[in-house]
């Protein structure tokens, strides 16, 4: 036992060292490429209850999206009035790069920013106002647009077409009615690390020319797309793995890393263990898991592990998302759990006028009983900091019910805090560590 604890914190200072590093090369290869997300909220002087009501807000605009049980549209869907959660910040072009921030998302694929000509002005081009300036394609030598006949433009169908052998994409659209339109082109990106910078050529993007909608606000001025498709940028960059640690501070930065090796020890609390559980590949677009029990205490949820598949209609299963804030349960499921919340406490809910949807209790209740998600192969037993929040004179219990017939069930991002979540794109795995995510 000795000699495997010894050898676990060899391993542990080998990978956190590895994860520190910012590579000044192209991806793949075994290079590691870091960035560092900046919370949507930092800054806004917020208070509890208020970031606790836009989270709220956001996870069930965007689950409409994911509920709807259509494949017509990228599944992006942050509520007014703010943006999505986590914002990546990176350059494109050369030789100057050109700044742009755009928000994680594990839920689509497409990578866009917004592009001049377009204008916030009405117009036939039009760009919702940003802090940053659009991307000039003109100020980049390496910029260029991609052809009709291109791997990338027959990636994008259905929404690519035809101008002038230029590939062009219409309405790439959102949940909440949120659209771009633009040019699939490519360029350099530059990742700026805290070793270094590490340039990638040729990478395609969309460039924005006519968005609007309320979900895209001044701080972002596109969308990173993290899902499992030939676009996403993980995909293009060659990588077999990404992972993130989200931190518990909005204004503390939370990294993502491409390339990271497929153990998560790097950045774990001490003695913590990490938890493996494979991806169901039934579903080529979301991150689909096998969720198979949720505990409340010493209380085992009584639902068949049907509750949470993935239906052959394409309705049901259980997903991770990097863009939804709060965990949502179908209705079925969330009654079972408030009701095994009541039972473990012996006390009778409060009404939140501030947070109607939320299961709260009195303030005076200090000790919560354990939550734990079962999933296939691993147990995720989450701090209570990831699902507890205090809340005026009251606790409120941070999970919602789904509205709508899907039954999906999504695990939100902060749930995800202070894991180390990595995506084992390789070996269809997706694996937790409890982790000090600001020493990753």
């Amino acid at each position: 036992m000795q000699r495997e604890r010894a050898a676990a914190a060899v391993l542990l200072v080998l990978l956190a060292a590895l994860a520190a590093v910012s590579s000044t090369s192209g991806a793949g290869g075994g290079t590691v490429i870091r960035m560092q997300l900046s919370h949507a909220d930092a800054g806004r002087g917020l208070t509890p209850g208020e970031l606790l009501q836009r989270m709220a807000l956001r996870s069930k605009t965007r689950a409409a999206r994911f509920l709807s049980g259509s494949s017509a549209s990228a599944p992006v869907t942050p509520g007014y009035p703010s943006t999505k959660e986590y914002l990546v910040h990176l350059g494109i072009g050369t030789p100057s790069s050109q700044p742009v921030q755009l928000v994680l998302d594990t839920g689509s694929d497409l990578t866009w920013t917004q592009c001049l000509p377009c204008s916030s002005a009405a117009a036939a081009s039009s760009c919702f106002p940003q802090a940053l300036p659009y991307f000039d394609p003109s100020l980049s030598s390496t910029f260029v647009n991609l052809t009709c006949d291109s791997s990338a433009c027959q990636d994008l169908l259905p929404w690519s077409s035809c101008v002038n052998q230029t590939c062009a994409y219409n309405s790439y659209s959102y949940g909440d009615n949120s659209t771009t339109s633009g040019k699939l082109v490519a360029d350099t990106f530059v990742f700026q690390g805290a070793q270094g910078q590490t340039a990638v050529p040729n990478l395609s993007f969309g460039c924005g020319l006519n968005n609007s909608g309320r979900s895209f606000t001044p701080i972002m001025t596109g969308i990173a797309g993290f899902g499992r498709g030939n676009l996403s940028l993980p995909s293009q960059l060659k990588v077999d793995n990404f992972s993130y640690c989200f931190t518990n501070n909005t204004s503390t930065s939370s990294p993502v890393l491409l390339g990271l090796p497929a153990n998560l020890s790097g950045g774990a609390s001490s003695g913590a263990a990490v938890q493996t559980t494979p991806l169901n590949t039934t579903s080529t677009f979301y991150y689909y898991l096998n969720l198979k029990s949720i505990t409340v205490g010493s209380t085992t949820l009584q639902v068949p592990e049907s509750a949470f598949a993935l239906n052959a209609d394409g309705t049901g299963g259980t997903i991770i998302d990097s863009g939804t804030s709060i965990t949502l349960l179908p209705p079925h499921v969330f009654s079972l759990l408030s009701d095994a919340f009541v039972s473990e406490l012996n006390m009778t809910p409060v009404a939140v006028t501030a947070q109607p949807d939320l299961l709260c209790f009195p303030a005076s209740t200090t000790t919560m009983p354990k939550l734990q998600l079962q999933f296939e192969g691993a147990t995720l037993d989450l701090p209570q900091g990831n699902y507890v929040f205090p809340q005026d004179n009251n606790t409120c219990i941070v999970i919602l019910q789904s509205s709508g017939g899907n039954n999906m069930t999504i695990i939100g991002n902060y749930q995800q805090q202070n894991l180390h979540v990595l995506y084992d794109l390789a070996g269809n795995t997706i694996s937790f560590v409890p982790a000090q995510c600001d020493k990753v």
